[in-house]
């Protein structure tokens, strides 16, 4: 078993974590919510991968046939329900494009809090056939806290740093993964060796429009602003700026960049917030594309270990 690892891998889209023991060293993760539990190593995957994909393809295929019977929808709802068949099944075509070149190797999403990395990693790992990890939820499995704010809280920003650096190390063993990360694990170089044993994903959001998401469902969960005096988007925006100017380097290091002013500027959006995550995700697979694409072109694996 690869890092003392197990993984249940079932149509169902939660995954846990928790500490196996001093024996084997590592963790375990595990579905809820359905009926029967099934464990698999790592290494043992690849028996139960195409039952994943194709329940997983079967029920986004279901979707976008649905879109398309909606009866007596107006104009507008029509459009919606098109440009949605439309984003789906180019996801879809795209994820088949490239899920040979990734072979099963994890991804890795980074970018500031708000930036939409657990929205876009459910889209990613579905699409992909592969499972969805929140790092920040391993970690207060991992720690016992119900949330990270209170990490912060109880402990202190580094014990919540530390016990960040070995639930990526303890992924990075692991296949077939998206990981949605915490805004902040970019900051450690031994974090970008973990994540970089996969492939790294930024998602590079205006701090105007990450401010207003976070102001819309307030600070509370977040410690790094939460103390912060002003308005919430105030607040958010000034805290933002600052954790922008110390960090945009470190997610610079991304193997893939997805830029989302850019995508709106190609769909002639005035705003971020029009686009949907479906859209983010289609821009993320095709930047992932385009580097593998360019270390296939010079002979060179983007996975070779030095």
């Amino acid at each position: 078993m690869e890092a003392g690892a197990a993984l249940s891998l079932q149509s169902c889209s939660w995954i846990g974590y928790e500490k196996a023991g001093r024996k084997s060293g590592g963790f375990l993760l595990f579905s809820r919510g359905c009926g029967e539990e099934k464990r698999f190593q790592t290494l043992g995957l690849r028996d139960s991968r195409s039952r994943v994909a194709l329940v997983r393809s079967r029920h986004l295929e279901s979707k976008v046939s649905c879109s398309h019977k909606k009866a007596g929808a107006s104009s507008a709802e029509s459009q919606s329900f098109n440009v949605a068949a439309d984003e789906a099944l180019i996801l879809k075509r795209k994820a088949e494009d490239i899920t040979s070149s990734l072979n099963g190797h994890c991804i890795y999403l980074v970018g500031m809090m708000g930036s939409g990395k657990t929205t876009v990693g459910k889209i990613l790992s579905e699409v992909l056939g592969y499972s969805f990890i929140d790092s920040d939820k391993l970690v207060e499995q991992a720690v016992g806290v119900p949330s990270v704010a209170q990490i912060f809280k109880e402990y202190s920003e580094a014990f919540f740093r530390d016990n960040e650096s070995k639930v990526l190390r303890d992924l990075s063993t692991m296949h077939r993964l998206v990981v949605a990360t915490g805004g902040g694990a970019v900051i450690r170089p031994v974090n970008w060796k973990y994540m970089k044993q996969g492939m790294t994903v930024w998602l590079d959001v205006p701090l105007e429009a990450l401010a207003r998401r976070i102001a819309a469902v307030g600070t509370a969960s977040r410690p790094l602003l939460h103390q912060e005096p002003g308005d919430p988007y105030t607040k958010a925006f000034v805290r933002l700026s600052t954790l922008s100017e110390k960090r945009g380097k470190a997610y610079a290091n991304a193997d893939a960049r997805v830029c989302l002013q850019t995508i709106a500027e190609k769909q002639g959006h005035d705003d971020v917030s029009s686009l949907t995550p479906t859209a983010i995700a289609i821009e993320a697979l095709l930047k992932i594309e385009s580097f593998l694409t360019e270390k296939a072109s010079i002979g060179r694996s983007p996975y070779l270990q030095g």
